[in-house]
């Protein structure tokens, strides 16, 4: 069942009223400005955090890591935040996923910096959505039965944050918006595991490190991804290399072989973003993703992101 939307503006506000019921869900009057407030944020921390981990593909600044040494130069974003950019662009102008504006939004900023580093998979899809409704055919020829890769998984924090304190509906807007470019269940599952911490992480309440990850079960689908979130569960907060050589940390690309790694390391230092994304990086593997993925959710549970970091991150374009 489609939903629909009905708009009523008041000055800086925007509330959306979605009046039918989906999936047993009914959804009440929304404020857009907190929601977006808190979306804008993780799309901070996912960028902080992408811009961050990319500088570690130089084997030069690994050598940083023992000491915590930030690396120098202007840290440049990838194509985690491009399609992040899109995402949130979508949720301010629509306040739900529309799966064909947010696949157009894609390929049109796909087209303008094709060189933002995506990866194989993409490259064909971005380069073959020129109608909206492409998607629908493309997404599910990707590799044969679609991707399971990891990148709708690196996009979609800032849709948890715009749907903090919501995590069944978060995860409901997170596989909308997966399908678009990964039609694997494995890709979906891991879009969203993602959103649902980043919703709990944007909420009001604290998590300590095992209620957190058993709140993001409970909302996932059965699947390679929830089964090894049940692993990092079991993994002793702090036990980093056990975290690494049980969960991957991204070295094969697919939603299962990043996102466990990820929440293992987000649940471990939910209120310390620099703690977290120094944790995440030092599992190397797919770093900038890792990394993205960790800085969306964190962002939204600490609050804040270091100046110093921001000063060196590439500056995001006007939303």
């Amino acid at each position: 069942m489609e939903v629909k939307i009905s708009r009523m503006r008041t000055r800086c506000t925007v509330f959306v009223l979605k009046y039918l019921e989906v999936d047993d869900y009914k959804y009440e009057f929304r404020n857009m400005s907190v929601s977006f407030d808190k979306a804008l944020l993780s799309l901070r921390g996912l960028s902080l955090g992408d811009a961050f981990g990319e500088q570690f593909f130089n084997p030069r600044s690994r050598e940083l890591i023992p000491s915590r040494q930030l690396p120098e130069g202007v840290w440049d974003w990838t194509d985690d935040t491009a399609m992040a950019i899109s995402l949130v662009e979508v949720l301010r102008d629509f306040g739900v996923i529309v799966q064909d504006e947010l696949s157009q939004r894609f390929a049109q900023r796909y087209r303008l910096e094709p060189n933002r580093g995506y990866g194989g998979g993409a490259h064909f899809l971005l380069t073959q959505m020129e109608k909206p409704g492409d998607w629908r055919r493309l997404s599910s020829q990707l590799f044969a039965g679609g991707s399971y890769g990891n990148g709708a998984s690196m996009r979609v924090a800032p849709l948890g944050g715009f749907f903090a304190g919501e995590p069944e509906r978060a995860a409901f807007e997170a596989q909308k918006s997966a399908v678009v470019t990964h039609f694997h269940d494995e890709g979906q599952a891991g879009a969203m595991a993602v959103a649902v911490a980043a919703s709990l992480a944007g909420s009001d309440r604290q998590f300590h490190f095992y209620e957190f990850l058993s709140y993001v079960l409970e909302c996932i689908p059965d699947s390679l991804v929830k089964k090894k979130i049940e692993l990092a569960s079991e993994i002793q907060p702090g036990n980093l290399s056990e975290a690494i050589s049980k969960l991957g940390t991204g070295k094969q690309v697919s939603a299962q072989d990043t996102v466990p790694f990820c929440l293992w390391c987000a649940a471990n230092n939910l209120y310390d973003y620099e703690e977290a994304l120094w944790q995440t990086v030092s599992g190397l593997g797919d770093c900038d993703t890792t990394c993205a993925i960790v800085g969306g959710i964190v962002a939204l549970s600490a609050g804040s992101l270091p100046p110093e970091w921001l000063k060196r991150r590439e500056s995001l374009p006007d939303i």
